[in-house]
Order: structure tokens, then C-alpha cells, then sequence
């Protein structure tokens, strides 16, 4: 189980630092890639699933992808190492992306859910905000900052951090499913 943090410490400060990155009007000026720009667009006019599955599905490949055939490889074999629990061998890799590449947002991002998983919560928000400044429209961060605010009992920024994620991509339906269930119970506790 991951320890909560007390409020008002690193935590407070790491929370705030990642929703005023996602939040402040000065991140709209997303990366210029108009193919990334088309497939937002897309992504929220289409009322497919599949078709909607199939955008994020682009999204993500360009989010993973970089110009660089040795980064590339890096991130291909980090996410490999993530994906079978080879947590020592993914942050070697990751720290070593975020170092070489330093304006890639996902490899930010893919630091951020590795410490996630290892219960690293502060350090995760410190990398989701940094992906939230180079790429405002990444949902996948969005949601991962809502996950920590719900691990540390903070529910108003999770619901807050879930419908930024919903209003980039609003065909994430665990997400609209969370952000639902704390919209029920914050009211219900009357925490609006």
C-alpha cells in the first residue's frame, strides 16, 4: 500500500504543480504537429467507438515514436521492460530517455506510470506534470494525475483531473465511469 502524504507537504505541492500544468491557459499552445492537431479534431467530433478507438490508437503511436531510430529503440524496449514488471531495467531506460530527450513528453510520461506502479506518487506527478507542459493534450496523464488524487484521498483533484482527461479524449469510459462515481459521492458528502 502506498503511504499518503500529509497535507501541505511534497504531495500538496506536487499535486498543485501537476493540475496548474494541465490547467494554465499558457500550456494550450500544444506541439504544432498538425498531424497530432487532426487527430484531436477527430477524436472529439467522432461518435464511434471504433473509430475513436483507432485515433487513440494513432495518438499514441505518434506520442511513443521519436525521429531518433536510438531513442525509438530505448522506448520500445523500456515500455517491453514496463510491461513485464522489470522495474530496475524500465527506469534505467526511462531516466536515460528523459535525460537524451528532454522535450519528449512520453518519455516523461512513461517515468510517470512506472512510478506510479512502484507507489512512487510524488516523483510520478513531478513527471506527469512535466508531460502536461510539453504535450497539454496528453489524456493519459490527465488520468494518471486523477489516479494519484485518488490514492491520496484526494478526491475533488481527481474528479477535477478526469474531466480534463474526458474533455481532451471523451471516449475514456473508465474514466467517465470514475469521474461519475466521485461526482455521486462528493455530493453525497456535500464536498462541492
Amino acid at each position: 500500500m502506498t503511504p499518503r502524504v500529509p497535507r501541505g507537504g511534497r504531495m500538496d505541492l506536487a499535486i498543485d504543480a501537476a493540475l496548474a500544468a494541465v490547467l494554465d491557459p499558457a500550456t494550450e499552445r500544444a506541439s504544432g504537429e498538425r498531424r497530432l492537431a487532426r487527430l484531436f479534431a477527430d477524436l472529439a467530433r467522432t461518435s464511434s467507438r471504433a473509430r475513436a478507438g483507432e485515433i487513440e490508437t494513432l495518438i499514441w503511436a505518434l506520442w511513443t515514436n521519436h525521429a531518433d531510430a536510438t531513442l525509438d529503440a530505448a522506448m520500445a524496449e523500456a515500455s517491453r521492460a514496463l510491461a513485464e514488471a522489470q522495474h530496475p531495467q524500465a527506469r534505467t531506460l526511462l531516466d536515460g530517455l528523459v535525460a537524451a530527450a528532454p522535450d519528449w513528453a512520453e518519455a516523461w510520461n512513461k517515468r510517470a506510470v512506472l512510478a506510479f506502479v512502484e507507489g512512487r506518487d510524488a516523483e510520478s506527478l513531478e513527471d506527469i506534470a512535466r508531460t502536461l507542459e510539453l504535450e497539454p493534450r496528453h489524456f493519459g496523464a490527465a488520468a494518471g494525475l486523477g489516479q494519484i488524487c485518488l490514492r491520496q484521498d484526494r478526491p475533488r483533484e481527481a474528479l477535477a483531473a478526469f474531466d480534463i482527461a474526458l474533455r481532451i479524449n471523451p471516449h475514456l469510459d473508465g474514466v467517465a465511469r470514475a469521474a461519475a462515481s466521485l461526482r455521486k459521492s462528493i455530493g453525497a458528502k456535500g464536498l462541492n
